[in-house]
């Protein structure tokens, strides 16, 4: 039997509902396995899609009606537990599969002390990961959200076309983007013109992200927030549309790699209570290493998106929904 089809969704409520009923049932779905710490990919899907709720609430905030329990506020402070427990999932995934293997025995032995003090760590941020879903705060979070999906209300502008508010949805977004000064990091204004500053040598490369690289995990969360409110609409436009946002997420990953390296080398530094330059060697070789490798392969996306036809045609892509889809 064939399952009739939904109705195309055409206005700014609908959208609305959509999104935020899909990422909130994504959410609950992996609550039950997060609690028991059954799985690390459980904690890795409930964490994107809390934050992927929190972009929903918040990009449609215009539009919906919601009870204070459902705020940005509440919504990250619960993003922010689970990612605490997942980025310590993540550290010690990468030392043991990236790293550990690669280093003579001697350091193997002394990563032993970071993998106890890992354990103890997660150990604590586990305990609160399990508070902050037995808490009120999480419970009227899921209750509003369950009373919204029922009876849902909204603001006047939720009856409007999508048609005629989407690029005035993203276009705000998309500014904030490629206004951030993170794209500025390793380059040079050369008769008002920014170019990229290329062939530094690692030593080189190592000084700038000390001084810098807080603005480069800036930018890096800005991709990751353009990121995901365009891919609210990803369905509403073609080819052009899906390659911005590949690139975003490419350019996001990249920064990703280089922060979460950085990370990694501090933590590290503070177990061992020295530079791990003396404590590991090699593995700090291999951190800057890696840092070097995903600076080369940062500066041709920064090249390209520091271009003036790259950031048009980027504008002139949002605002050109395909009007047969949302007609």
């Amino acid at each position: 039997m064939k399952l009739a089809t939904q109705p195309t969704v055409k206005t700014l409520g609908d959208y609305a509902y959509q999104a935020i009923e899909k990422h909130f049932k994504k959410t609950l779905k992996w609550e039950k396995s997060v609690k028991k710490d059954e799985d690390p990919e459980a904690l890795h899907q409930m964490r994107v899609g809390m934050r992927r709720l929190r972009t929903a609430v918040n990009r449609f905030g215009i539009a919906v009606d919601i009870s204070k329990p459902v705020s940005d506020k509440n919504i990250g402070k619960i993003a922010r537990r689970l990612g605490s427990l997942r980025d310590l999932d993540v550290l010690k995934e990468s030392l043991e599969n990236n790293y550990k293997p690669n280093l003579p025995r001697k350091e193997q032995e002394s990563l032993q002390t970071a993998f106890t003090a890992l354990a103890k760590q997660r150990e604590n941020v586990l305990s609160r990961v399990q508070k902050t879903l037995k808490d009120e705060t999480y419970k009227s979070l899921k209750e509003s959200l369950d009373k919204w999906l029922d009876k849902p209300s909204y603001q006047p502008l939720a009856d409007v076309s999508i048609e005629q508010v989407l690029p005035d949805l993203l276009l705000p977004e998309l500014s904030n983007f490629l206004l951030h000064p993170g794209w500025l990091i390793g380059t040079e204004l050369v008769e008002s013109e920014v170019r990229v500053q290329k062939k530094w040598e690692p030593e080189k490369i190592e000084q700038e992200l000390t001084t810098e690289g807080e603005i480069l995990h800036s930018l890096r969360k800005e991709a990751k927030r353009i990121r995901y409110q365009m891919e609210l609409f990803s369905d509403l436009y073609g080819e052009s549309y899906a390659a911005y946002i590949t690139e975003v997420k490419n350019i996001q990953e990249i920064l990703g790699t280089i922060q979460d390296s950085m990370v990694l080398a501090e933590w590290l530094g503070d177990i061992f209570k020295s530079e791990i330059a003396t404590k590991l060697p090699t593995l700090a070789s291999l951190l800057t290493e890696n840092r070097y490798q995903s600076w080369q392969q940062w500066q041709p996306l920064q090249e390209r998106y520091l271009k003036t036809e790259t950031r048009h045609s980027f504008h002139l892509t949002i605002l050109h929904p395909l009007s047969g889809v949302i007609s």
